[in-house]
């Protein structure tokens, strides 16, 4: 409210609450669009703040996957070359080679169809916020009303 004393700021502000039957229309206008105003702010902050909180999470814990996949893959890898010598021993070497692989494609085609199922669950917005944004517009009705 600018160019107003503080003492009709108050009185604006106390008629919008409600104690004060001798603002103006254009005094209630104001106050509703400023508080307005700030809520849609808040909210924006809020939501700023819950997808920084959950893109630092994940940011952490994609770290951690990708250090333990890396390990994880070249331990795989080893243990199925084992598996093929260990076959080698009972039959030829391209028919123990063609055994593990079909059994490593059934195991990866099942992960990735599990994990493409898990993936697609995941929710990705800011529930706080849509709940206080929803609060916040029965606010404002009940308040224009």
């Amino acid at each position: 409210m600018v160019g107003k004393s503080p003492s009709d700021a108050d009185r604006a502000h106390h008629a919008w609450q409600g104690g004060d039957d001798n603002a103006s229309f254009a005094e209630l206008v104001q106050n509703i669009v400023a508080d307005v105003q700030g809520l849609i702010r808040s909210e924006i902050r809020l939501a700023k703040t819950e997808l920084k909180e959950d893109a630092s999470a994940t940011g952490r814990a994609s770290s951690l996957l990708a250090g333990g996949l890396v390990f994880g893959f070249y331990a795989i890898g080893f243990l199925l070359l084992t598996v093929v010598y260990a076959l080698a021993t009972a039959m030829p070497n391209w028919l123990a080679a063609l055994i593990v692989g079909v059994v490593v494609a059934i195991v990866a085609v099942v992960l990735a169809m599990l994990g493409y199922q898990r993936v697609k669950q995941v929710n990705f917005k800011p529930e706080q916020t849509v709940d206080t944004v929803k609060e916040d517009v029965e606010w404002v009705k009940q308040r224009v009303s």
